[in-house]
């Protein structure tokens, strides 16, 4: 709770960056192991052996994105998918529900930051002709992911909770996430009707 505290809480105070809030969680991360006795060389050698991993992954996804988008650029796929949207007619919201399904489905198959770098350039300036807000799409595209993520029967989460349990059916995790899907689906809904939700705390910092 107290790096939550200090990483959030030095963004919404306009003291620090999200860039520079990321180090302040470190510090904190570190000055806590060490006050618990386990900051040792072992441990900081596999955390820094992760982190160069996961941002060694991050960054080959990143650099797959800048190339995918200047072949969506190039071959003018975007254009061609907003003139296919207004040939067919339809509403802001008909698009909206298609976009939901498209990310419910593809995200029972993949993961979160692959699924954005894959379909983000091609989606987004879709959404954003039809009239939606930027800030409240993402937020609704990234619960529609998360949501999928832990949907039954294919949601990829379902199995990450499974393979750490150290005995169950998996039957036992799909029974216990349907309460989170309910409650997520109905988030999504309300946010749908009244986008106020979402943009009220931006308009604020923005303000």
């Amino acid at each position: 709770m107290t790096i939550f505290l200090l990483v959030v809480g030095s963004i919404y105070a306009g003291v620090a960056t999200p860039a520079e809030s990321g180090a302040l969680g470190l510090a904190a991360s570190l000055g806590l192991a060490a006050r618990h006795g386990r900051l040792t060389w072992p441990m900081l050698r596999a955390a820094i052996l992760g982190s160069m991993r996961t941002t060694a992954m991050s960054m080959a996804l990143l650099v797959a994105a800048y190339f995918l988008n200047f072949v969506i650029g190039s071959i003018g796929l975007t254009r061609a998918i907003n003139d296919l949207v207004v040939g067919l007619g339809l509403t802001p919201y008909a698009l909206l529900l298609m976009v939901v399904v498209f990310y419910f489905v593809l995200g029972m198959f993949m993961d979160t930051l692959t699924m954005m770098v894959a379909t983000v350039p091609i989606i987004a300036p879709t959404v954003f002709a039809a009239g939606f807000d930027a800030v409240w799409f993402g937020v609704i595209m990234m619960l529609l992911i998360e949501v999928a993520m832990i949907t039954p029967p294919v949601g990829l989460n379902l199995f990450v909770i499974q393979s750490i349990r150290e005995k169950g059916e998996i039957n036992d995790v799909i029974i216990g996430v349907l309460p989170f899907v309910a409650t997520m689906l109905l988030f999504i809904a309300l946010i749908t009707i009244f986008p106020g939700i979402v943009l009220f705390a931006p308009g604020l910092i923005a303000n």
